[in-house]
């Protein structure tokens, strides 16, 4: 099941997953890609939870928010792409799309991107998380080594802080569309992972 998070607010997109989390009737291996770490560390001390995928994204401890995650490390260089409309809500440009969030795939599909692109709240960035769920559920962590908009660097150290099964991929912030078969392969190994 995908998780639609209405991006407006931490609250908001915790609360989108708790109700698809109450809907499964088995164990859930749950995934977040880029903001969508720092939700799945929010909501994945749910019971249904059994690991988490990290995928090119914040891994965020008690108390810290993604601006914080970010503070120590140089400006990614899509950052410069990102636009607010007059409601605070942040899109990525389509220069910012094709050359810097998504410049491993073809220009007809980053143009698609850039058109169905969810805005999100860009007060989302200061909010700090309450709960760190990977310390009490194993975590994968996907790797982006050639990410423009979470430094590499800073996703290897949040990786190494969360003591994730670290799966490094030479791709975009995007691997999941990039390298497909190479994350599911990832999200496998998390659903197959038997604690010793």
């Amino acid at each position: 099941m995908s998780v639609q998070n209405p991006l407006s607010s931490l609250a908001d997109d915790v609360a989108a997953t708790r109700r698809a989390l109450d809907m499964q009737t088995g164990p859930v291996v749950l995934v977040g890609h880029s903001w969508g770490g720092v939700v799945i560390s929010e909501i994945g001390q749910h019971e249904r939870v059994k690991a988490l995928v990290y995928v090119s994204a914040f891994a965020p401890s008690e108390g810290q928010s993604v601006a914080d995650l970010g503070k120590d490390y140089p400006k990614p260089k899509g950052s410069d792409f990102i636009i607010a409309d007059d409601q605070g809500f942040l899109t990525l440009k389509a220069e910012g799309m094709a050359k810097h969030f998504a410049q491993d795939l073809p220009a007809a599909q980053t143009k698609l991107m850039t058109a169905t692109q969810g805005p999100i709240s860009g007060k989302s960035f200061e909010e700090r998380t309450a709960v760190a769920a990977w310390r009490t559920k194993p975590s994968w962590y996907v790797l982006s080594e050639r990410d423009h908009m979470i430094q590499p660097a800073l996703q290897s150290a949040m990786a190494q802080k969360i003591s994730a099964h670290i799966v490094k991929l030479p791709t975009s912030h995007v691997p999941q569309l990039s390298q497909p078969k190479q994350v599911a392969d990832a999200i496998a190994a998390a659903a197959a992972y038997q604690p010793q």
